[in-house]
C-alpha cells in the first residue's frame, strides 16, 4: 500500500498533474478543492503527506493549516503563488513543514515530498531558500559565483565566493538524492553553477 497524499488545490489542471505524477512514483493520492472539503478529507483519510494550496475558496491554506496542526502532526508542504515572504514567513508559523512557489517543476516537487515522506522536513536557513529560490528562477542557465553572491548576498557582502560553495554544498545535502553526484544543483567548471530542477 502506498503512501497517501492529499493535494488541496483549486486549479483542475494542476489536481490533474499533481495526481498523476505523484500515483506514478507510488503514492496513493486522494484530493479536496476547498478548504472545508480538505479538513474533511483530511480526517477521514488520514494522509501521510498534504500538499496544500494557500489560496483556496472558503477557508484558505493557512487557516486550513492551522486547524490541521491542532489535530494532527501530517507533514504539509503549502504551495504559494506569489514569492511574497509574508506568505511564506506566515506559512511556517501556523506549522507547515515546507513550501514551493508557482510554477514549480514537479521534480523539485517529487523531491520534497520524498524528503518530508522520510520524516526530514526540508528547513532550509534564510540564505539557502535565497539562494534555491534563485537559482530556480534562473533554471538552466549558468550562474557565475560573483553574480550569485551579487544577488543573494548583495553587492556590499564582505565574504568571497566561498560562501556560495558552502551554501551549495548545504543545500545539495538536503535536496540531492546523492549530494556527492548532485543532479539539481551542476558545478560548472571554473563558472559557477546551473540548476537542473
Amino acid at each position: 500500500m502506498g503512501k497517501k497524499v492529499l493535494v488541496v488545490e483549486d486549479e483542475p489542471t494542476l489536481v490533474e498533474t499533481l495526481e498523476y505524477n505523484l500515483t506514478r512514483q507510488g503514492y496513493d493520492v486522494c484530493t479536496a478543492a476547498d478548504g472545508l472539503a480538505a479538513l474533511e478529507v483530511a480526517r477521514r483519510e488520514r494522509p501521510d503527506l498534504i500538499v496544500l494550496d494557500i489560496m483556496l475558496p472558503g477557508l484558505d491554506g493557512f487557516e486550513v493549516c492551522r486547524i490541521l496542526r491542532r489535530e494532527m502532526s501530517v507533514p504539509i508542504l503549502m504551495l504559494t503563488a506569489r514569492a511574497d515572504e509574508v506568505d511564506k514567513v506566515v506559512g511556517l508559523e501556523v506549522g507547515a513543514d515546507d513550501y514551493l512557489t508557482k510554477p514549480f517543476s514537479m521534480r523539485e516537487l517529487l523531491a520534497r515530498v520524498k524528503v518530508l515522506r522520510q520524516g526530514e522536513p526540508l528547513r532550509l536557513k534564510p540564505k539557502e531558500h535565497d539562494l534555491l529560490v534563485f537559482l530556480a528562477r534562473n533554471r538552466g542557465l549558468v550562474l557565475s559565483r560573483d553574480l550569485i553572491l551579487e544577488r543573494v548576498w548583495g553587492w556590499d557582502f564582505g565574504g568571497g565566493s566561498r560562501t556560495v560553495d558552502v551554501h551549495v554544498r548545504w543545500l545539495r545535502e538536503k535536496i540531492e538524492p546523492d549530494p556527492a553526484c548532485p543532479t539539481r544543483i551542476v558545478t560548472v567548471r571554473g563558472v559557477g553553477y546551473r540548476f537542473e530542477g
